[in-house]
């Protein structure tokens, strides 16, 4: 009989219908495949039961959270090499059933079985999140906030360095660190509202207050920053009050449906809308929009996925939403223009930095790794594990164009048409 490796290796590009791109090592010691690959480190036969019972993106996640799969060698190539026979494949109902009917595939599958072991459907990792309620419901916004964002701020403070900034690092020095990049960022948010002393900003899903603290600290602004956590919000209290800034800096936990007290000079939304769904984006820009003072400017920093033929046929990542982000959904960035459009806003300026967002994960991911031991510790080993992996994987996302990321700058234009905005291009890239 042939060693478990070797029937792995030849029964998943049976199944697959395709060359297995990396090297596969079993639970028995076992290799096979190419030589000089990264190498799938197959722990326990129960990672194929899971296989069996969910093909696909979902049961291989499920194995990689219950520490079942590994990799052996560099992360991302893996990824990337995976990424076409996992990701990406057309796993509809009818290529399912087209698939079945292959007897090749069929004795192939049978194999799987038996290699398996007891066909018994092993229970999902405890971190997988359990589906209750309608979607965007303020209830169910609220749950899927929690889940990702209260794991804890020790943890986050470990992948995220002492800036605290969870979304795309803004790179004008590719030399530069992480922290310079964040500041970058946060001052580039800043310039493109064209915020001044006194005015007022909504920082919408406002994080641990960095952009807050920037704001009111080197523009002068008075800053209401919102956030459905209460971790994050008990933290960002203490971090405005050790900067002293109390007096300009109000933290709310509150959703964004509740504000009431504009009208606003600026409004932020760096990396909130994808939690908003495709049904509620007309209500939310039309919130931010009725939130905006005249001549008002809206910075909208968003994820971005690319078009399907068939718009119909999108459907949510089953990792990220089983064990990331709840209940996010991508839109391409066209749809998100005139959504904006709809609300009644101007877009001004469109700016895509997808590489910057891959130069950032790269930068969360090791500092993960680094400090690997203590991660674990706050969390769990699967939840340690389930960051890892969606970071690498949007890392190579990023790079490889199937997702990215858009600066949208509008305005909510008087009666007159007066702008505000100024007649050369992009003045917030001139020094001041």
């Amino acid at each position: 009989m042939a060693d478990a490796a070797s029937r792995l290796h030849t029964l998943a590009e049976q199944l697959l219908g395709a060359p297995l791109p990396v090297r596969v090592r079993a639970w028995d010691g076992s290799q096979a495949g190419p030589p000089d690959a990264p190498t799938l480190v197959v722990r326990h036969r129960r990672a194929l039961r899971r296989l069996l019972f969910k093909p696909g993106e979902l049961g291989l996640a499920r194995a990689w959270v219950a520490g079942e799969v590994d990799v052996d060698g560099d992360l991302y190539t893996a990824l990337d090499l995976l990424s076409g026979l996992f990701w990406e494949r057309d796993e509809d109902a009818r290529t399912l059933a087209r698939a079945l009917r292959d007897p090749q595939f069929r004795s192939a599958a049978r194999g799987l079985l038996r290699l398996a072991g007891p066909p018994v459907p092993p229970a999902p990792p405890r971190e997988e999140v359990r589906r209750r309620g309608h979607l965007h419901t303020r209830r169910t916004d609220h749950r899927a906030i929690s889940h990702h964002y209260d794991v804890g701020n020790d943890f986050y403070e470990i992948v995220l360095g002492p800036s605290m900034v969870y979304s795309c690092a803004y790179w004008p020095d590719p030399g530069a660190g992480l922290e310079r990049a964040q500041d970058d960022k946060l001052e580039l948010v800043c310039r493109k509202l064209a915020l001044t002393p006194g005015q007022r900003l909504l920082d919408v899903g406002c994080g641990w207050g960095s952009l807050a603290i920037h704001a009111a600290r080197e523009h002068g602004a008075s800053v209401v920053g919102i956030t459905l956590s209460r971790e994050q919000a008990a933290y960002a209290r203490k971090r405005v009050a050790d900067a002293g800034l109390t007096d300009r800096v109000e933290i709310r936990v509150q959703d964004y449906r509740d504000v009431t007290d504009g009208p606003y000079d600026a409004i932020s939304s760096i990396g909130m809308a994808e939690h908003v769904g495709a049904e509620k984006y007309l209500a939310y820009a039309s919130d931010l929009y009725a939130l905006l003072a005249p001549g008002g400017r809206l910075l909208n920093h968003q994820i971005a996925r690319r078009p399907e033929r068939d718009e119909t046929a999108y459907h949510v990542d089953e990792f990220i939403d089983a064990y990331v982000f709840p209940d996010g959904e991508l839109a391409p960035l066209g749809t998100t223009v005139t959504q904006l459009e709809r609300a009644g806003f101007e877009v001004r300026d469109v700016e895509a930095i997808r590489e910057h967002y891959a130069l950032t994960l790269r930068h969360w991911v090791a500092r993960l790794e680094a400090d690997w031991a203590r991660a674990v510790r706050l969390t769990s080993p699967g939840r340690a594990r389930v960051w890892r992996l969606y970071m690498a994987a949007s890392a190579v996302a990023f790079e490889r164009n199937r997702i990215g990321v858009n600066q949208v700058l509008a305005v909510r234009a008087p009666e007159s048409g007066t702008s505000g905005m100024p007649l050369r291009a992009r003045a917030w890239q001139e020094t001041p």
